[in-house]
């Protein structure tokens, strides 16, 4: 009997020790991610999904739309915090898990990336191991884990489908007719004008893309962010949000078009670059390979400079030269 109770004690305090290890090891992943998102703008989609005090409900809504399903308790929604791998500078994108479904949101605004399947991997990578326990990957039973599922949401300038898959097998060297690994995101156009049918089923992104929609009518007049938001209140747009958040909003806004601007700036100063390097390699073949540079460095900041020469067929001097210019 004495035996029996010391491997009770004994099988307690490796349960209790296997808490506290899961315990503190969640804990150092949500303050390496949380220091990670800090280091990152947020951008008024990540703000109204998933970090102001109606994120829950909107997200709900959202899910609701897309799957045609009719939840109502924001305590289904468990948000997933992943450091930042779909954007280098700039965090458009959300993780959560409801029911048995991971789901992965990101906006663009700018032009859809084709390595966004591959990101996601990544992405997704991440977020499993925050979910699966460190013991359990390691024992004869299977693990259960929620089905992912990748939405891209497009809120660009430029003419895009209303709705587009995106494989990640597109971008297999050896690609055959059964692949061993898929992935699809699917993005879909938001933009107000395009009035895709989700719009009508989720009534705060239909009010987010009027207002985005708002905030380009202005955007070549001074002051233009405060007019969209006063507009947008007045029309009964984010009405709520907008009163609770103005200033913040603007912060934002003021920030995220920075960085889609200087992005474009950027692009256009790697063409620059080529033009001086056209004496040694020819002037059209300088501004591409310097284009290509950029735009392979931006797509995937995971890659070292060997792997950007590799790919870009150049040496691994140039790839330096486009990083040291535009600090990327």
């Amino acid at each position: 009997m004495e035996r029996m109770r010391k491997e009770t004690k004994k099988m307690h305090s490796t349960n209790a020790a296997d808490v506290s290890a899961k315990r503190q090891e969640g804990d150092a992943a949500e303050r390496t991610a949380d220091k990670e998102n800090r280091e990152h703008k947020d951008s008024v989609f990540v703000d109204l999904f998933y970090e102001d005090e109606t994120a829950e409900k909107n997200l709900l809504s959202l899910y609701n739309a897309l799957h045609g399903t009719d939840y109502g308790s924001r305590s289904m929604i468990r948000k997933i915090r992943v450091g930042n791998v779909l954007y280098k500078n700039f965090k458009n994108d959300i993780s959560f898990e409801v029911g048995e479904k991971l789901i992965v949101f990101g906006e663009h605004q700018s032009t859809i990336n084709q390595n966004m399947p591959l990101r996601c991997l990544m992405y997704v990578g991440r977020a499993y191991e925050q979910w699966v326990d460190q013991r359990a990957r390691y024992r004869d039973a299977l693990v259960r884990i929620p089905t992912p599922e990748f939405y891209t949401f497009y809120n660009g300038v430029k003419e895009y489908p209303l709705e587009r898959e995106l494989f990640l097998s597109d971008a297999f060297l050896d690609p055959t007719d059964k692949n061993p690994l898929e992935l699809t995101v699917k993005v879909i156009n938001i933009n107000f004008q395009k009035a895709h049918d989700i719009l009508d089923k989720c009534e705060v992104l239909k009010e987010y893309s009027q207002f985005v929609d708002t905030v380009r009518k202005y955007a070549k007049e001074e002051d233009s962010i405060r007019k969209a938001i006063y507009e947008c209140m007045e029309q009964g747009i984010l009405t709520d949000y907008l009163k609770r958040k103005g200033s913040e909003v603007m912060n934002m806004l003021i920030a995220e078009y920075s960085y889609e601007e200087d992005m474009q700036v950027k692009q256009e100063e790697a063409l620059q670059i080529g033009e001086k390097r056209g004496e040694k390699r020819g002037k059209k073949e300088g501004i591409l390979l310097s284009g290509k540079i950029f735009q392979m460095v931006k797509a995937n900041p995971e890659y070292i400079d060997e792997q950007i020469a590799e790919k870009a067929a150049c040496s691994i001097e140039e790839v330096k030269d486009v990083r040291k210019m535009f600090s990327i």
